[in-house]
């Protein structure tokens, strides 16, 4: 990416993620998608390849991720139904399934597998030394041992690092924007997961410098997540700002009812919480991700090494803003935020 493009260089979460397609198709089955290349050099003639999709949640919630990466591949010449199969597994946002469903894809012999989580990206890692893995997103793909280096990943791992851990300290910066008496913020985190971990350190630097309290509140199950909201009513949490985690992803719905039921403004750490009506999120865009995640495999599948293709980091990010939630919480948006909002939901 550019410099214009590094989140560094901006104080403010700025207008980056303007070419960033709202991208809103709905795939309708789970299984097996076709997909095709027509430059499959690499491929014996007459071998179709298939391409192992691991993914934590469940298809409807995915969807524009999945139709991002089916239209990455197009835009590489692959057309659907001629000579590329997807197999996707879905783990329903059950960490335990992912052994069991890595294992299937090395079952299955596809070419290449997909993950997205740091969860998926090491249950592929213990399934297989051999075939090809591209990540569509890993938080912390060196900190958890995935690959070696970003420059020179030296395994079978490769693919995207969403390694931006200040996004978690600018998400705080922006609540504090939008409430400017902040003082008290709960965070929902999952100690299991490393990405979190990380988020959490870059939230508590922020909170020191913007002079706020933080009341951590470990999620690791979705009967968690009702004794985190009580508990922050307890804490007398003024918003809520989310470190993300399968399990909490994978509730999001619940976690933003909630949010609303307590009148607590929050802040997402995935752009789907604002399809199930969340107030406000700020990252990287995870359909670019997965449209990019498109040109790992097709390098693979060319005769490319996945130990030879550095990893690659976010170049879009977006912020969205929703005015209904705002409304229903009786909250007013600052017009300084609301003009350098990527993606306004009246």
């Amino acid at each position: 990416g550019s410099r214009a493009d590094d989140p560094a260089l901006h104080p403010h979460p700025g207008r980056l993620g303007h070419r960033v397609m709202d991208r809103r198709a709905f795939i309708t089955g789970g299984l097996g998608l076709l997909l095709a290349p027509l430059a499959a050099e690499a491929q014996q003639p007459g071998k179709v390849p298939r391409i192992g999709f691991l993914m934590s949640t469940s298809p409807s919630t995915l969807s524009a991720r999945i139709e991002a990466f089916r239209q990455g591949l197009r835009e590489l010449g692959y057309v659907e139904g001629k000579n590329i199969v997807i197999e996707h597994l879905w783990a329903e946002g059950k960490l335990d399934r992912f052994p069991a469903l890595a294992a299937e894809l090395v079952r299955l012999k596809v070419d290449v597998i997909v993950t997205w989580g740091p969860t998926a990206t090491l249950s592929a890692k213990e399934a297989t030394n051999t075939i090809p893995i591209v990540m569509a997103n890993d938080a912390d793909p060196v900190g958890s041992g995935v690959v070696a280096s970003l420059a020179r990943p030296g395994g079978n791992i490769t693919g995207l690092a969403t390694l931006a851990p200040e996004i978690s300290g600018k998400r705080l910066e922006l609540l504090k924007e939008i409430v400017p008496k902040l003082s008290r913020v709960a965070v929902l985190g999952a100690s299991t997961s490393t990405s979190s971990a990380l988020a959490l350190k870059e939230t508590e630097l922020a909170a020191g410098a913007l002079g706020v309290k933080l009341q951590y509140l470990d999620v690791l199950g979705p009967k968690d997540i009702e004794t985190a909201f009580r508990a922050a009513g307890k804490g007398r949490a003024e918003a809520v700002i989310g470190l993300g985690g399968v399990v909490l992803n994978s509730q999001r719905t619940q976690i933003v009812e909630l949010a609303v039921k307590s009148r607590l403004p929050a802040i997402y750490p995935q752009s789907d919480y604002m399809d199930a009506g969340g107030l406000m999120f700020y990252g990287p865009s995870v359909t670019d991700l997965h449209r990019r995640a498109a040109t790992y495999v097709d390098k693979i599948l060319k005769g490319r090494k996945p130990a030879d293709l550095p990893v690659e980091q976010p170049i879009k990010f977006e912020l969205i803003i929703n005015l209904k939630a705002a409304k229903q919480i009786g909250l007013t948006i600052p017009p300084n935020v609301l003009a350098r909002a990527d993606k306004v939901i009246r």
